[in-house]
């Protein structure tokens, strides 16, 4: 299905901002532009909500509703219950108390999997626990292509381990890895699963439910919205661990986890993202379908757009001798981020293209474990392009002009 770029770029005001015209956007994967929805919302609660919320009073109880909305109608989403999705400041924030709770629940020797191929934000937390006793194994990439083999998972899994931490896909190798099979391996092992969901879900919201690991972490401002962590615990897990937030808090599973007070209005503002996947399912596609299917029929046509952007330049990358492309060649086995190495710089590269009007990034991504398991130099990283479905065939003709006049 072919997506109306111009509907899709209309709901988005940085499409129409002066300053950025003539700008062609490709480091979404460092954060996306804002949704009309969002904004809208953000804006009416500071307007019209800013008081404490739940309380007596109709502006309060207008914005507590609010921020329930936004709870409920992305766990919808999601294929979770409401009270299994929390929000806090981000997902590296949530990821470091997620840790501690596993940190006070697992006993010295006990063991933790962790990746080399993941953003340090879902890492680092895990591999602390090491000083309390606990084992921390890393399941490596291959370093000629960056995949996680799920073979090589299964040969560091047996009773000690509690948790396997890993990317949906990696923010440099942007390998999709297959979850419901990593999360059966991991679960006949009695072990739980952790996804960093950050670098998959600008691409189309995951189901979780149906994916199945037991945790499932993204940020909001690289899926349109405001700068939320969303963090999904599924309940037999959450009500197992420790409760991280004050003790009055602990019976109620989505404020467990989160021990600072909310953002009010950024979490009822997370609700505009919801606003956004129904109202491109009512242009695109129509008919009746719950909060889920919706989401599902979204992201399969967000997918579908980029992965044909995508091929062509993976295709226009893997003719040049000079660079090496991370990660796989076919677009339908990754996100549309793509991290050249090159013989010079990536930051320098990114500062040639912005002298053209293309917006990149270079550098390691807090992904240097993995760039220095693939033998990418870390004074050069690499040179990072990242795109959505608001991209058009014409930004990519002018990114691809401009690679082949700097290449």
């Amino acid at each position: 299905m072919n997506i109306d770029s111009e509907w899709v770029r209309a709901q988005f005001p940085a499409f129409a901002e002066p300053s950025l015209q003539g700008q062609a956007f490709f480091e979404n994967a460092g954060g996306s532009y804002t949704c009309q929805q969002v904004i809208d919302r953000l804006e009416r609660f500071y307007r019209q909500r800013k008081v404490q919320p739940y309380g007596a009073y109709a502006a309060s109880q207008a914005g507590g509703a609010e921020m329930d909305e936004a709870r409920n109608r992305m766990a919808a989403i999601l294929g979770v219950t409401p009270e299994e999705l929390s929000f806090g400041p981000s997902t590296t924030q949530n990821t470091y108390v997620l840790a501690q709770a596993f940190g006070q629940m697992m006993q010295p020797g006990e063991a933790i999997v962790v990746t080399n191929q993941d953003h340090e934000a879902n890492s680092g937390p895990w591999r602390r626990l090491a000083d309390r006793g606990i084992e921390i194994r890393e399941w490596q990439v291959d370093p000629e292509t960056g995949h996680l083999d799920p073979t090589a998972l299964e040969d560091l899994l047996d009773e000690n381990v509690r948790l396997v931490c890993f990317p949906h896909c990696s923010n440099v190798v942007g390998e999709i890895n297959p979850v419901t099979e990593i999360t059966a391996l991991a679960h006949a092992a009695g072990a739980f699963v952790c996804v960093d969901g950050v670098s998959y879900a600008p691409h189309g919201f995951a189901n979780v439910g149906e994916l199945g690991p037991d945790i499932y972490l993204f940020s909001a401002y690289k899926t349109f919205g405001p700068h939320q962590g969303l963090m999904v615990i599924r309940k037999a897990l959450a009500e197992l661990l420790p409760n991280q937030a004050h003790y009055f808090n602990g019976d109620v599973l989505y404020k467990r986890f989160t021990p600072a007070g909310p953002d009010h209005a950024q979490v009822a503002a997370s609700a505009g993202m919801a606003d956004y996947i129904d109202a491109f399912h009512a242009h695109h596609i129509g008919g009746d379908a719950d909060a889920t299917g919706r989401g599902v029929a979204v992201h399969d046509a967000m997918r579908a757009h980029e992965t044909g952007l995508l091929q062509s330049l993976l295709d226009a990358m893997a003719a040049r001798n000079s660079v090496r492309v991370i990660g796989p060649a076919d677009a339908t086995k990754r996100a549309p981020t793509v991290a050249l190495a090159l013989d010079r710089p990536g930051a320098e590269m990114a500062r040639a293209l912005a002298e053209r009007g293309i917006m990149a990034g270079g550098g390691d991504f807090y992904a240097g474990r993995t760039l220095q398991a693939m033998n990418v130099p870390q004074d050069k990283g690499v040179l990072r392009l990242s795109f959505t479905h608001y991209t058009t065939q014409d930004e990519m003709d002018k990114l691809l002009n401009a690679l082949d006049d700097l290449l």
